[in-house]
């Protein structure tokens, strides 16, 4: 039976994933956005869901370490799991004027998630701060690129039927999100019966599991050449993370970090100069970035192992 549910996950993993990309792309068009933007808000903040629920629950029980971890090494794969693997399919272009604008906030979530972790702690105030922060980031982003897309199409955006595009693009995220949680529950149901430790399984199946559908997205995306949504869906998952998801977390409940995940925080900040400088200086991720991107994620988890 946990064969079954590991088959439908992916099958719901596949479906979900060309839904929410075409859906993602006839929303764009339909609200005279660019597909990038919507890669980088609904797509982004929708498979980013997984980490929020897993940061969540584990502030609740007390486990901290965990919802800290989850966000850090969400970023990580991100940028180097999951960008590889696009890249490594179709090479991503990157449009360098709309992520000056973007890549900035990037940054700066990324310099506030480390702040955070190494001051040990993150309190009510902090996530208000980090929560107004994507707030300002998402009504920013959308105001100016739809001025920049009226202002190249000289007319204004088609509305017909906006409500179906939206309609496939949240159905897509459902289904991805579905798919991704009978393939990880069964995934760990079936490591476990085959001998392998919690700890290899959390390493491993939980992380990359919380993942999935910003990797099923962008492999979708790059599938259908709409490189746009791929990389935005990257760029925002990781905002989205660092300032929504563990801003939101500390308005529930302080949120302390532990000591030993300063090193991974660093990590992370070398991966995203590693995006920002490929963006700006290749403005392209090629498949030789994308492969030296797999690599540097494997020797990562192998550190994690040893």
């Amino acid at each position: 039976m946990l064969y079954i549910w590991l088959i439908l996950g992916f099958v719901c993993l596949i479906y979900g994933g060309n839904a929410l990309v075409e859906g993602s792309v006839k929303l764009a068009r339909k609200m005279g956005v660019s597909p990038l933007l919507i890669g980088l808000t609904l797509v982004g903040f929708g498979t980013s869901t997984p980490e929020l629920v897993t940061s969540l629950l584990a502030v609740f029980k007390n486990s901290e370490g965990i919802a800290v971890g989850n966000v850090v090494g969400s970023n990580i794969a991100n940028i180097l799991l999951v960008l590889g693997v696009a890249a490594v399919i179709s090479p991503v272009q990157v449009d360098l004027k709309a992520f000056k604008r973007d890549g900035s906030f990037l940054v700066l979530s990324t310099i506030g998630l480390i702040v955070a972790v190494l001051l040990g702690r993150i309190g009510f105030g902090m996530g208000a701060v980090l929560v107004g922060l994507l707030i300002g980031y998402v009504v920013y982003s959308y105001l100016s690129d739809r001025k920049e897309q009226q202002k190249s199409s000289g007319s204004e955006p088609p509305t017909g039927r906006l409500w179906l595009a939206l309609l496939q693009t949240i159905g897509g995220i459902a289904l991805t999100l579905l798919g991704a949680k009978l393939l990880v529950d069964s995934a760990i149901e079936l490591a476990k019966a085959w001998g392998i430790s919690e700890s290899v399984i959390g390493l491993t199946i939980v992380a990359v599991g919380t993942s999935l559908p910003e990797l099923i997205t962008s492999i979708m995306s790059a599938i259908h050449k709409q490189n746009d949504v791929a990389f935005g869906n990257v760029v925002g998952s990781n905002i989205y993370n660092a300032l929504f998801i563990l801003g939101l977390t500390a308005l529930f409940m302080p949120v302390v970090v532990p000591e030993k995940m300063s090193l991974d925080v660093w990590i992370m900040a070398a991966a995203t100069l590693a995006l920002i400088g490929v963006a700006l200086l290749k403005k392209q991720f090629s498949r030789p970035i994308g492969i030296l991107f797999l690599l540097g994620y494997a020797g990562y988890v192998w550190g994690l192992l040893v």
